[in-house]
């Protein structure tokens, strides 16, 4: 079949973006390319195969499509919703039929209990084919049916561009999240007429409800008159760009606040009424004032089992607003007294502009922000790290120090994660992409890649265990090849440390299957991809390779071989209250 290069149309024009209105006759491929363009689609991170082959080859010679091929379907997934989380954009990937479309399953779950807005593009069989189990078939759009915010399987090439301004707007609007194009091989083929959707609307889909002013004066007055009030922090945070108008209502209400893991970078670490995280491994002061509040305002948080653990401690004699951009989750697991659904941002700012502190009400809660500040002074995070070995935690202390918070972290999933979590403290929104809700290994390395294309001119760290690292070690070929300068950190235990430390404290020390002693080197691996590879044992070590690190403008893999034996804590057991705190281990 005849193809217009989509090359050979915008090559050498200076107004190649107005030129992408045109209405010219173009395959299904060329219609992707263009239309993902004019959604300011800066890189597609993805994998070929033989059923998106057509549009592969609409790719090539095109000088304004920048597309990154990882080395797995699963790096080039988390690699874009690394990208997501750090911009705010849309991530968008590909992937062919067949095990490459079924590559990306864990990473569409991760995008979607994180609300990450996501378009994944998968080529299928041709349409006559579908159903007939042909080569390289699978029904992605049903196997991913209950892990996407919506799915297209796109049958007539004339509906293609819509189908994608549909996608984009779906994916970036309300509860933000993944959405799925399925488009059959002879669709990306076939031709038509180019027009481009200058409006978009879906019929039923209200992303922003109007606000509910009426609860929200509820909720004030209710702020007014609470003498134990405290405020949970949650990723909505971030996804809505409040991190402004949180600040705002924390400075003008006095009231303290605690943050979720997915909120963490949504408010400032250094704020004086910042009690760290709440939950399985949070603070004493954070737990403390979730058991003993009377007021407990939720922002853009949904209650999961790491935060509330056992349900029957939490909060117990608390009057709850939640407030959440999704209905659905609102008393979905705790019983709202408040519930508001709207934008986060919207609500705040509609807060802010109502409320005014009283003296009385500063008086009424300085008892309570002193009793929580306190417990902050006298249950710090804290380890014992003398001059020999090397304790993990002093490695994320040796990154903050360095980087005064203002690099973007992307960790992998275990207690690596969980020390970032207590010991850095993040300064801006967006600087923390972690897998909260699906807890991915693998996700933290490609998810650094993302944000760094996203963000050339920042620090971006990778923090990963020994065991999530090898899961997607094969993107050092990437940075190595396109010069992407992602400082890999390996916190190595050599062993499944989150596993490990759950067998000893509840299993009675029946290590089960996590030694990863022995291999591979991981200095040596990085060598092989072509990317420079450090290693330190102490302390002093520690310091000296990490300036290293810093100071090379490539790609750096540091491996620090740390106790295996460091647990995190506090932690609290799997069903046991916020009250049942591990603070530390005799």
């Amino acid at each position: 079949m005849e193809q217009i290069k989509y090359a050979q149309t915008f090559k050498h024009k200076d107004n190649w973006r107005n030129e992408l209105h045109k209405p010219d006759l173009l395959t299904g491929s060329e219609i992707l390319l263009r239309t993902l363009l004019l959604e300011n689609v800066e890189c597609v991170f993805g994998y070929p195969g033989g059923s998106v082959l057509y549009i592969y080859d609409a790719m090539h010679g095109n000088e304004h499509f920048r597309h990154l091929l990882t080395r797995h379907e699963q790096g080039a997934i988390h690699a874009a919703d690394g990208y997501a989380r750090a911009t705010g954009k849309v991530g968008v990937c590909i992937a062919t039929s067949g095990p490459g479309a079924t590559n990306l399953v864990t990473g569409i779950a991760t995008a979607q209990m994180d609300s990450v807005p996501l378009v994944v593009i998968t080529g299928n069989v041709p349409s006559e084919q579908l159903g007939t189990d042909a080569f390289q078939e699978t029904d992605i759009v049903g196997i991913t049916m209950p892990i996407v915010k919506h799915s297209f399987q796109v049958r007539k090439v004339e509906e293609l561009a819509r189908t994608i301004r549909e996608a984009f707007y779906l994916a970036n609007t309300g509860r933000k999240g993944p959405v799925l194009i399925d488009i059959p091989k002879d669709i990306s083929a076939k031709r038509t007429t180019y027009h481009y959707p200058q409006r978009i609307e879906v019929r039923g889909y209200k992303p922003y409800p109007d606000i509910q002013t009426n609860v929200i004066e509820s909720l004030l007055q209710a702020i007014e008159k609470a003498q134990r009030p405290i405020v949970l922090a949650g990723g909505g945070i971030v996804h809505s760009d409040a991190s402004e108008e949180l600040i705002r209502f924390i400075d003008t209400s006095g009231i303290p606040i605690t943050t979720t893991l997915m909120g963490l970078s949504g408010f400032p670490g250094s704020h004086s009424l910042w009690l760290g995280m709440p939950g399985m491994h949070g603070t004493v002061a954070a737990n403390r004032a979730l058991v003993e509040t009377d007021l407990l305002i939720s922002l853009g948080a949904r209650f999961d089992d790491r935060v509330t653990m056992s349900l029957k401690g939490f909060a117990p004699n608390a009057r709850i607003a939640h407030i959440d951009i999704d209905a659905a989750e609102l008393s979905k697991n705790v019983k709202a007294d408040f519930p508001i659904t709207g934008n986060v941002k919207d609500v705040l700012m509609n807060m802010n502009s109502r409320f005014k502190a009283s003296a009385d009400s500063a008086r009424r809660i300085e008892p309570w922000i002193q009793m929580l500040l306190g417990l902050k002074k006298s249950f710090p995070l804290s380890y014992k790290q003398d001059i020999t070995g090397l304790k993990p935690q002093y490695v994320i202390d040796l990154i903050m120090e360095s980087t005064q918070g203002d690099a973007i972290i992307a960790t992998d999933v275990g207690q690596h994660q969980m020390w970032a979590a207590q010991f850095y403290r993040f300064k801006h929104p967006r600087s923390l992409l972690t897998s909260g809700g699906l807890g991915t290994m693998g996700f933290g390395f490609p998810a650094a890649i993302g944000a760094q294309i996203g963000h050339p001119d920042k620090l971006v760290i990778s923090i990963n265990g020994d065991g999530g690292m090898q899961m997607c070690a094969q993107e050092l070929a990437v940075c190595a090849i396109h010069h992407i300068p992602v400082k890999v950190v390996v916190i190595n235990n050599q062993t499944l440390g989150m596993i490990r430390q759950w067998q000893e404290m509840i299993y009675d020390s029946r290590f089960s299957h996590i030694d990863l002693s022995g291999s591979p080197d991981f200095v040596k691996l990085a060598e092989a991809y072509g990317v420079k590879g450090l290693r330190a044992v102490s302390p002093a070590e520690a310091q000296a390779v990490w300036k290293e690190a810093l100071e090379h403008d490539g790609p750096v893999l540091i491996d620090f071989l740390v106790d295996k034996d460091e647990l995190v804590l506090p932690m609290i057991q799997v069903g046991k209250t916020l009250s049942d705190m591990i603070v530390e281990v005799r």
